[in-house]
């Protein structure tokens, strides 16, 4: 799948594969406040055991759980999609070269994917699609993901789980991205798609290694580089918005934790960067 997806965290697709795993987590305090940062993986394989000590701590001592976003209605969320992601009157092949319609064909078949089915996807539907097909043949499972689990233990506890975004929003921020980037979104999906499971399977180590630099050269330097507005409209932009948010939330008092994906808490634009900008220090945990 996609490192561009993969660093976005809407679509959201990482996942471990051995046994246990230690993510790098980060904490901001003040005079009476306490916010826990964990970097997500949206998918992981059931047997990964990454819930160690530390993250049951935070939680234990949260009261607050806050998410890029909450909403998990299927139906709106599948309606949504059909509104912002088809495009009936143009279909996929006719956006698409020759070069670009062979590797496609290729890879959709490797996953089987039927190319005809894509043709109504507009290119950022069809690139969050194909990217779904290495990840189900290898076994990450949503309902294993981190967010997840989190999710589940916050409830148990009676914390309140509040989201940045709503999932509209989170879709539109795809839709929403001109017809050039959303081509070049949907190249890139290909390119990294050739390169299979082993791409994920990296970023996977390197997550649960807390290895921020090598998830920061993988799914972070990559996009900034090829499609530096994606880059922005994606990870900058948001990054920004949740340090508002968390500001705003230091004025408060108590202990929370914010779960979001892990690219965002990695690379020169970091959320722990715009942090920084605001004179809030956040120190690793």
């Amino acid at each position: 799948m996609s490192r561009k997806m993969l660093s976005v965290g809407l679509s959201l697709l990482l996942g471990a594969s051995v046994a246990k795993a230690d993510p790098a987590m980060w904490v901001i305090r003040d005079a009476d406040s306490t916010i826990y940062l964990i970097g997500t993986m949206h998918l992981l394989k059931r047997e990964a055991e990454w819930n160690a000590n530390k993250v049951k701590k935070t939680v234990q001592e949260s009261t607050e759980l806050w998410l890029e976003t909450t909403d998990d209605d299927k139906a709106a969320l599948q309606s949504l999609v059909i509104k912002l992601g088809l495009d009936r009157e143009h279909p996929l092949s006719t956006k698409l070269n020759e070069e670009q319609k062979t590797k496609l064909k290729k890879l959709a078949g490797l996953y089987g994917i039927s190319p005809a089915d894509l043709e109504p996807f507009r290119p950022w539907l069809a690139a969050v699609n194909l990217a779904m097909g290495p990840i189900q043949k290898a076994g990450y499972d949503p309902e294993a993901g981190v967010e997840r689990v989190l999710a589940a233990q916050a409830r148990t506890e009676g914390d309140k789980i509040q989201g940045f975004e709503t999932a509209e929003e989170q879709l539109h921020l795809l839709a929403d991205l001109s017809d050039e980037e959303q081509l070049q979104f949907f190249v890139s999906t290909l390119d990294d798609l050739e390169k299979g499971i082993e791409l994920l399977d990296q970023l996977a180590k390197a997550w649960i290694d807390g290895d921020m630099e090598t998830i920061a050269r993988m799914s972070v330097a990559e996009i900034k580089e090829q499609a530096p507005t994606v880059y922005d409209k994606l990870m900058v932009r948001r990054n920004k918005a949740w340090a508002e948010k968390i500001e705003q939330m230091l004025k408060g008092s108590g202990v929370q934790q914010i779960a979001v994906g892990a690219g965002h808490l990695a690379g020169p634009d970091s959320l722990q960067v715009q942090l920084a900008k605001r004179g809030i220090k956040v120190e690793k945990y």
